[in-house]
């Protein structure tokens, strides 16, 4: 079964993540926040935050996510009652929910106050407490590694800027995403979303019209609404990203509102995973210079760019 957690809510558009009075600069050299990473039960990246005095909690990372989440579990045991209600665009629902702000929340050395946090059940994010979104991401570069288990977050100077990287791909940015518009997939041009909050790829209705005649299966899939829905499921033979390709794609299709809300209702768009992700030796997101970096697995280097993957919703 896969489980996205892209998603927009209208009350969270505007919302921000300022950093506490005194915290370090976050351009400081040498103030990089690295965390060891957890499995949550999808498979996805999960790092200890806490909120004031508590915690810490499991907040998985999601960079398909405009807006940082927070269990409705921890907001009651926290004593959160102010709260307003919002809408919540989940990749298969629009459903009306609660926000509430959250003051110093922490994650390594940094504090964030969070503006409007949606409010969802737990049971909603797998065994997550909560999600640490765009909000709290912003003018960073998020490096993923996956080879160590380690979450980086800092300048991109201070993580040794493009150094070690073998493919850098550049993005356009919407509502706080990074889009990467080069991307291939089988002989279609395709903008990618790469989100660690997704455990499979997904695609729009216009990428599935341009691979129509294929024969596939179907997939569930449970939204951060807590809304199953039945995709169609087709694997597509490669997808090429700069100088890199990925072969045996799984890609589930659906008419989704997270599409519509970053604009990529016409043309061929998809969600990259935590599947096809966890076939670099790191990742990283770099969302000031709007850049999409890979770092690949040995054996993989130049003239050995093709990355098979094989993977299960």
């Amino acid at each position: 079964m896969g489980w996205i957690a892209a998603f927009v809510t209208a009350a969270a558009a505007a919302a921000t993540a300022a950093p506490a009075g005194q915290v370090a600069d976050p351009a400081t050299a040498g103030d990089v926040d690295i965390l060891e990473l957890e499995r949550e039960r999808y498979n996805r990246l999960t790092v200890p935050v806490s909120i004031g005095d508590h915690g810490p909690f499991d907040f998985m990372i999601d960079t398909g996510a405009q807006a940082t989440v927070l269990s409705l579990d921890v907001a009651d045991r926290l004593g959160i009652h102010e709260r307003q209600p919002a809408i919540l665009v989940g990749m298969a629902s629009r459903m009306p929910i609660e926000v509430a702000s959250l003051r110093d929340l922490t994650l390594g050395n940094r504090v964030f106050d969070i503006a409007t946090a949606p409010l969802v059940a737990q049971s909603n994010i797998g065994s997550a407490d909560g999600i640490l979104g765009l909000d709290s991401l912003q003018d960073q570069r998020v490096l993923l590694d996956f080879e160590e288990r380690r979450l980086a977050v800092a300048d991109a100077e201070t993580l040794g800027g493009n150094k070690g990287f073998e493919i850098v791909v550049r993005a356009r940015s919407e509502l706080g995403q990074l889009i990467i518009t080069s991307a291939n997939l089988d002989g279609i041009r395709v903008n990618v979303v790469v989100d660690t909050g997704a455990a499979g790829s997904v695609g729009n209705l216009a990428l599935q019209e341009r691979l129509r005649g294929r024969k596939g299966g179907t997939t569930e899939m449970t939204d951060i609404n807590g809304v199953q829905v039945s995709s169609s499921l087709e694997v597509a033979r490669e997808i090429r990203i700069g100088r890199v390709k990925l072969t045996n794609i799984p890609i589930a299709f659906l008419d989704s509102p997270t599409f519509k809300a970053l604009g990529l209702i016409e043309e061929p768009a998809m969600v990259l995973g935590m599947n096809e992700l966890r076939m670099f030796k790191r990742v990283a997101i770099d969302f000031r210079d709007r850049k999409v970096l890979f770092d690949l697995p040995s054996g993989a280097g130049m003239g050995r760019d093709t990355i098979g993957s094989v993977f299960n919703f």
